[in-house]
This record gives C-alpha cells, structure tokens and sequence, in this order.
C-alpha cells in the first residue's frame, strides 16, 4: 500500500512535536530500547582517511631500483670489461639510494619495519630486532662489495 500525502503529513508533524526552537530535544538520543546513552563513554573516530603510498610516490621509487639492480646485476653476471667495477658500484649506490627513499616514504606514511613499534607508540624498539637487521644489512654489503672485487 502506498503512503498518501495525509502520512506524510502526520509524519512531518510527528517530526516537528520533537523539536525545539533552538534543535533537538533531549529525548532525541534515546538508546532504541528507550534508555539514555552514558555520556561518559568517549568514542574516538578517525576523521582522516588513512595515508598510503600513492603511485606518483612509489614511481620513481620504484624505476630507481630496477634500473639500479640492471647496473649492479650486467657487469657482475656478463664481466663486461674494465668498466664492470665502476657501473657495479654505481648500480649498488642507485639501489641503496632507491631503498632508503622507499624507507623514508613509507615511513611518512606511518608504516614500519616487522618487529619494530609503531612511531608514535612510545614503545623502545627490541634491540634483538635492530641487531638482525643491521646483521643483515651488513652481510649483503659485504657479499656485494666482495663480488664486485672480484671482477677486478
């Protein structure tokens, strides 16, 4: 059955009766089994919508790496000559650059290393954590620079 114009009309007036000059009545938040909400309880809601890496930002992030990893990679797995340390070494720097830009961008963003607290929690990260990472670090340098004297 179809609402006629004389239910829009109780309806509206309806409406109007819970209202005062200056808004809403008070009775207007009322839970839906009729009791009043406690005002006590705080609700905190993110208005901003969460920060990503766009393309734009990862683009050029991205396109340093790749052209980096071809740098280091085809002198290493082809010897091409005299030349092969240099372009090697320069690959690995536009590498190493492209992932620390990758690092400092997604750090803006809020993301962070597995393991590691989040920026503004307060947390001290796990030292265990750094020291594996640093480990790491050190033993993918040492395994590069090591390749790369032996082109020599």
């Amino acid at each position: 059955m179809e609402a006629g114009p004389r239910d829009r009309e109780q309806q509206a007036s309806n409406d109007l009766s819970r209202l005062s000059p200056d808004g809403p009545d008070e009775t207007g938040d009322l839970l839906p089994d009729g009791s009043v909400p406690d005002a006590s309880v705080e609700v905190e809601v993110e208005l901003r919508p969460p920060r990503r890496l766009r393309i734009w930002q990862l683009a050029p992030i991205v396109g340093l790496a790749a052209v980096g990893s071809l740098m280091f990679a085809f002198p290493l797995a082809f010897g091409s000559g005299d030349g092969g340390a240099v372009v090697a070494m320069l690959g690995l720097l536009i590498s190493c650059c492209a992932a620390g830009w990758g690092m400092m961008a997604a750090r803006r963003v809020g993301t962070t290393w597995p393991g590691l607290p989040e920026r503004s929690s307060g947390e001290r990260p796990d030292w265990r954590v750094i020291a594996l990472y640093v480990a790491v670090a050190v033993a993918l340098v040492a395994l590069a620079v090591w390749r790369v004297a032996r082109l020599r």
